[in-house]
């Protein structure tokens, strides 16, 4: 069969992996967004369902006032002796800490942290024993793939931390995963940093702890100096097998907005990969190390479809699964019904690293078309297109001494402009954005005719520009005290 990558797409990074009985499950970093660590689950690979978050508590995770990129790093997904662990970084407090459930449709743990620092946090399981792995520096201030092993009841370390693999020469060495296949233990990590240099290489040794010798052809899956070519920044991958026996790589890349044109914003997304193991025990992935947009496999029987979700409105999402708050929501804010969504403003703007009146969903494509009714009596509320504090795109109706206006905002960097503003002579409108891979267009529809107000570059709220690890997220919000919003009839429809 023939599927497509990205397998999941919008800003879903770091993807981590793990397989119970016939059941696939995967867990995506979250930073400054909440509920935190969104899961999927899948029969086949290629067909991923959200089930939830493993972090929906805010005494689970601070993100109060965190930069955006800030919070919720990679996480690792793991399975042992019936239950669920997920171990992850709040990258603003330094902390690491994983959390437990043996329900993965329900409630998870308190956090249980480990005192041992580094990012991209990873958990193997073996003879009763669990040791706990993270980029950093050992005991002695050694840098590489740090290691030590853990009370998995209390998180306290049960032997001094040490480096294990050192990688073999990039540069952000990160994203371990252990794994023990055909009697050798598998280090798996990523090296380059999460851009156009990343790449995913790996070692092998005799015990968990090493020593650890390096695939001789490292690394063993990238698209760098692929010129011209749409997937970008292939790495930090996690490996598993299916039913058949067959091995595969979940991994992380972008999509840059042109085959030329190296600027991406839809974040990084989660991409499929076929790895096969040679006679002599090291593997291979992809297409001769790369990951390509399209495979042609026998490993997925042919009767498997992957389906492609078109259009998102309040309809057909769920609320707590694929919409998510800045932060730290205050719960009185938002009112939830089946085809309408009503939001209390505050004095707390977009423009600000806190927590605005916001919830947001990931954009998953670049050709699409937003539209949505809003309406208000006084205050600002609309759509923004939000990369971060500093860079997003706001199409709002607004309320002054003069009446009712739509407004155009761009906001790039220090640079905050209202390109467009005209006026209505109602408290409501429909608003309409539509996305090319290279520009927003805003258009407001009153009394039957559309007005357009102005376009805007896509490639300000990519990552080469603005920053970050995030992706831009279609956000409803509501700002000013006294403004009560209402949405409806919202749907973002892909090309």
């Amino acid at each position: 069969m023939r599927f497509n990558n990205p397998v999941v797409k919008g800003m879903y990074p770091d993807p981590s992996v793990c397989k119970v009985k016939d059941t696939y499950y995967l867990a995506c970093s979250s930073f400054q967004y909440f509920p935190g660590v969104p899961l999927f689950e899948s029969k086949d690979l290629i067909n991923w369902k959200p089930i939830g978050h493993c972090l929906t508590r805010q005494s689970q995770i601070q993100l109060d006032k965190v930069n955006s990129s800030g919070g919720v790093f990679a996480p690792t997904l793991r399975y042992h002796n019936g239950r669920f662990y997920m171990t992850t970084t709040n990258d603003t407090t330094r902390q690491n800490f994983y959390v437990w459930t043996d329900d993965i449709y329900g409630e998870w743990s308190d956090p249980i942290n480990v005192d041992q620092g580094g990012i991209d946090p990873d958990l193997y399981f073996e003879d009763g024993k669990a040791y706990f792995m993270s980029n950093g520096a050992d005991d002695h201030g050694r840098g590489g793939i740090v290691q030590c092993q853990i009370d998995i009841e209390t998180g306290c370390k049960l032997t001094p931390s040490r480096v294990i693999w050192q990688g073999t020469g990039g540069r952000y060495l990160e994203a371990p995963h252990l794994y023990k296949i055909n009697g050798w233990y598998y280090l798996l990590a990523a090296e380059g940093g999460t851009e156009y240099g990343h790449m995913v290489t790996y070692a092998r040794g005799p015990s968990p702890g090493g020593p650890f010798e390096a695939y001789p052809l490292n690394p063993v899956l990238t698209n760098r100096n692929l010129g011209g070519y749409e997937i970008q920044g292939v790495g930090h991958g996690d490996l598993v097998q299916d039913n058949g026996g067959n091995w595969w790589m979940l991994h992380l890349g972008f999509r840059q907005i042109g085959r030329w044109f190296a600027y991406h914003h839809l974040g990084r997304e989660v991409f499929l990969t076929p790895v096969t193991f040679g006679e002599n025990g090291w593997f291979t992935a992809g297409d001769n190390g790369t990951t390509l947009s399209c495979f042609e496999t026998d490993r997925i029987p042919e009767e498997v479809v992957q389906n492609e979700k078109k259009s998102d409105t309040f309809e057909n999402t769920e609320w707590d699964k694929d919409w998510c708050y800045l932060r730290l929501p205050r719960s009185g804010n938002y009112s939830f019904e089946r085809n309408r969504l009503t939001l209390k403003g505050t004095e707390i703007s977009l423009d600000q690293a806190d927590t605005p009146t916001f919830i947001g969903i990931r954009q998953r494509d670049f050709n699409a078309v937003i539209t949505c009714d809003v309406s208000l009596e006084s205050g600002e509320a609309g759509i923004t297109l939000y990369m971060d504090e500093n860079h997003h795109y706001d199409f709002a109706i607004r309320k002054d001494e003069n009446g009712y206006k739509v407004i155009e905002r761009l906001n790039i960097g220090d640079i905050k402009s209202i390109e467009k503003a005209v006026d209505i002579h109602h408290s409501c409108a429909s608003l309409i954005i539509r996305s090319t891979p290279n520009a927003y267009s805003f258009v407001v529809q009153v009394d039957g005719k559309e007005i357009h107000l102005g376009t805007a570059q896509t490639k300000y709220l990519s990552s080469e520009v603005a920053g970050g690890f995030t992706g831009v997220m279609i956000g409803l919000y509501a700002y000013g005290e006294g403004c009560l919003a209402e949405f409806s009839n919202f749907k973002c429809e892909y090309a």
